[in-house]
């Protein structure tokens, strides 16, 4: 079993910064990829960024140079920076962890139950 688990989410002012943490934890072995998502109150759930174990990163138009991912790879930890927060950013924060384990190369692709982050003022 692998599990995921986000910390950090809080209430923030507009303009306010805020670090989620998300920890992979149980049978991981070998991660490919981590990454943000988020869904906001009668929205779909949507990518916010992601990063591969080779170090790249993507974002998605609307976080782009307000938001980085990074990851702690010898402990399996993948960070969310988030800077200049605005309301539109209020949601519910997930992540995700797609690898493989070790017994039998099995592949898998594990959520954590969220984190909400509310920008308001």
């Amino acid at each position: 079993q692998v599990q995921v688990m986000e910390t950090g989410g809080a209430l923030v002012q507009p303009g306010g910064s805020l670090k989620l943490s998300c920890t992979a934890s149980g049978n991981v072995y070998s991660i490919s990829t981590m990454g943000w998502y988020r869904q906001a109150p009668g929205k779909e759930r949507e990518v916010v960024a992601t990063i591969v174990s080779g170090g790249s990163t993507s974002y998605s138009d609307s976080v782009k140079s307000r938001f980085t991912v990074s990851r702690d790879s010898g402990k399996n930890i993948l960070y969310l920076q988030m800077n200049n927060l605005k309301p539109e950013d209020t949601a519910i924060y997930y992540c995700n962890v797609i690898g493989r384990k070790l017994k039998g190369w099995e592949s898998y692709n594990a959520w954590g139950r969220g984190t909400q982050v509310t920008v308001r003022s």
